[in-house]
């Protein structure tokens, strides 16, 4: 997951950089989504192990 949002980070910044504004913020949310999807993911994993362990 965590892999996909820094491809689009990626592709957001190459659309910026030739300028196509509308591409970047679409790459761009899609990316913070991911990414907020992979901490909460990441965080559920974390509490259920710590659980699982206790």
């Amino acid at each position: 997951m965590l892999y996909y949002a820094a491809v689009f980070l990626v592709i957001a910044l190459v659309a910026a950089m030739f300028g196509f504004s509308g591409l970047a913020a679409g790459a761009a949310g899609i990316a913070k989504i991911l990414f907020f999807i992979f901490v909460v993911g990441f965080l559920v994993t974390l509490i259920a192990g710590l659980l699982r362990r206790g």
